[in-house]
């Protein structure tokens, strides 16, 4: 305690901490039934905070060329004492910060958390999201095995289809005209240089605007929320968003552990694509879909209509903040709600029927 007392006296004289203290001793955080929807926040924070940590680790030992990038992930799995561990636990923690990702942003829709003056709270989680979406995309081609190859080959694809600069941004991510080692190492600058120093201003901007607005509390909840006394932010919320931390430091190592992330087989561009080639599940709604859409509709090519209705949908879903005004004057809004409902039901429904293999 005396060296505690001696750090924080030295930081203190220097940054004048008193300010900040007051602050954490005197923020609130208020209770109700659905007070637990909190904690999704932080714990996509603490997988983003455990995605640094490890990716800082495999960064040590992997090289990013179509030559020796299978051959660096296989040295890492077999001969750097608990590499195996370490990329599982970036693996899979990437999935679960995504998975959380999307909770939260359910979870603050639901409870109308996006309406004035929440908006750039919304739309820089909205962005966020869309990062950490981008994050395992350019992520998944960097073992340079063969499915996430022709998985790359199949989502870059899909960029082609865009109007009028199909061809020319699909030429800006392959570096050429097909996927490469040239592909490689645009996805390995945009994984650890580009989209990291977007993140940073983003998440530090999102968590300075949460911390200045607070926690909204839903209309429907204010009444029971005012007859409960409200939690202190700093030790008592803080304690209980430590205790989900562990919890989801508990299944992300039960998980990395017990199913640890395979390689698979080296890429080799002139082999054919292994059947039934999907991406990640956190893409499976949009995949799925597309698949359905016949070759052309009323003229149209199928796909481009298809992507087209999923631009228009991002674009509500961001725009939810202006176009909710009933939300914004603190009024229910029914439509909104039941928007929600079906997206929520759509984007899991997909998902889990096309993971359990019934779509073929």
């Amino acid at each position: 305690m005396r060296l505690f007392d001696s750090i924080y006296r030295y930081l203190d004289e220097r940054l004048d901490l008193k300010p900040l203290v007051e602050f954490a001793q005197h923020k609130e955080v208020p209770r109700h039934r659905f007070d637990w929807a909190y904690f999704f926040g932080g714990l996509t924070l603490f997988f983003l905070i455990v995605q640094v940590c490890t990716g800082i680790l495999l960064l040590l030992y992997y090289r990013p060329t179509d030559q020796a990038a299978f051959e660096s992930v296989q040295f890492i799995m077999t001969r750097v004492t608990f590499g195996w561990l370490f990329r599982s636990i970036h693996s899979w923690s990437a999935n679960l910060m995504i998975l959380a990702a999307f909770l939260h942003m359910f979870s603050v829709y639901f409870m109308k958390s996006y309406a004035k003056p929440r908006e750039l709270t919304w739309w820089t989680g909205f962005l966020l999201l869309a990062l950490a979406m981008g994050f395992g995309f350019s992520g998944y081609l960097l073992p340079w095995n063969k499915l996430a190859f022709f998985a790359t080959r199949v989502g870059t694809d899909m960029v082609s289809k865009v109007p009028f600069v199909g061809d020319w941004l699909l030429h800006v991510m392959r570096g050429g005209d097909d996927v490469t080692g040239a592909t490689l190492t645009r996805f390995f600058g945009i994984h650890v240089a580009v989209l990291p120093m977007i993140l940073a201003v983003l998440v530090t901007t999102h968590l300075l605007l949460i911390q200045k607005q607070g926690m909204h509390v839903p209309k429907s909840l204010e009444s029971e929320a005012s007859r409960r006394p409200a939690m202190k932010f700093f030790p008592n919320f803080s304690y209980r968003e430590l205790v989900v931390w562990l919890i989801g430091l508990a299944v992300l190592a039960v998980l990395a552990a017990f199913f640890p992330w395979d390689l698979g087989v080296k890429a080799d561009p002139f082999a054919p694509a292994p059947a039934g080639i999907k991406p990640e599940w956190y893409f499976l709604f949009m995949f799925e879909a597309l698949k359905k859409i016949p070759a052309t509709v009323l003229g149209i090519e199928g796909e481009i209509l298809g992507l087209g209705v999923f631009a228009l949908g991002g674009l509500f879903w961001f725009l939810v903040p202006v176009l909710d005004r009933k939300a914004s004057r603190g009024e229910r809004s029914p439509l909104f709600t039941t928007i929600g409902v079906m997206v929520f039901a759509y984007i899991a429904g997909v998902t889990i029927l096309s993971l359990l293999g019934v779509f073929s």
